[in-house]
């Protein structure tokens, strides 16, 4: 009871807001990590998980039957649900999962421009664990773990200053990430075509379905990241300017 007690308190006790520096400096990490091929590879792996976690939590809201979720080592992912092939649920389940990170981030922005970092940090945890009872393969079940034993690390043994630090590394992770993975969708469906291939991302699906380029879908969904990205972004920063 003493520890359900005192993690409330520190989830809703909000956290001193640090320095501009420490805003400035976690968004340059973060677009270190996406320009660097062997960063982006690594760390891609967290954005997987969200997008994944984007299709599974809207195929269960529109009614569809989620049979589980696979993370592989070259940073796809795969969401298996079970239900109509096609309709506004399928277009919405396929639609999810790129802007998943995007929605993330600018809900973790708002709640770190209001103090609550551990609270930020408590509900990656949640959707973490969520996944975890979803994992299909051995490598995801690996990549989720490590994610929760960092995440848990952090918010359980981190100190204010290193929770609050983590948490925006997270947020412009997640914001800057997205319309970054956007685009490399962008170029895996050219080399596709280039070579005669099936389009199988998630702008190729949403075209089956709508009838509809997959192009116009890519646009959807940058615009979406972007924009998520300006709010979310004008929070952080707006921040320390107030």
């Amino acid at each position: 009871m003493d520890w359900w007690n005192e993690t409330w308190q520190s989830v809703t006790t909000p956290l001193p807001v640090p320095d501009t520096a420490v805003v400035v400096v976690t968004a340059a990490v973060v677009l270190l990590a996406l320009v660097v091929p062997r960063l982006w590879h690594l760390t891609r792996h967290a954005l997987t998980i969200v997008h994944e976690a984007g299709h599974a939590a809207v195929a269960v809201l529109v009614g569809r039957r989620l049979s589980g979720i696979r993370v592989h080592s070259d940073t796809s992912g795969l969401t298996v649900s079970v239900g109509k092939p096609r309709g506004p649920g399928m277009v919405a389940t396929a639609a999810a999962g790129y802007p998943a990170p995007a929605l993330l981030g600018l809900g973790a922005a708002w709640l770190l421009s209001e103090g609550y970092a551990v609270a930020l940090l408590w509900l990656l945890v949640v959707v973490v664990a969520l996944v975890l009872v979803q994992i299909r393969n051995w490598y995801g079940l690996w990549s989720v773990l490590v994610s929760a034993a960092v995440l848990v690390g952090v918010t359980v043994c981190g100190s204010a200053a290193v929770q609050s630090t983590f948490a925006y590394l997270v947020t412009w992770f997640f914001l800057l990430g997205a319309p970054r993975a956007v685009l490399e969708m962008q170029s895996g469906r050219r080399r596709v075509r280039r070579r005669g291939g099936s389009d199988v991302s998630d702008a190729g699906m949403l075209g089956r379905l709508t009838h509809l380029p997959g192009l116009f879908w890519v646009g959807v969904l940058l615009l979406v990241c972007l924009a998520c990205l300006a709010l979310g972004g004008a929070w952080l920063i707006g921040l320390q300017l107030a």
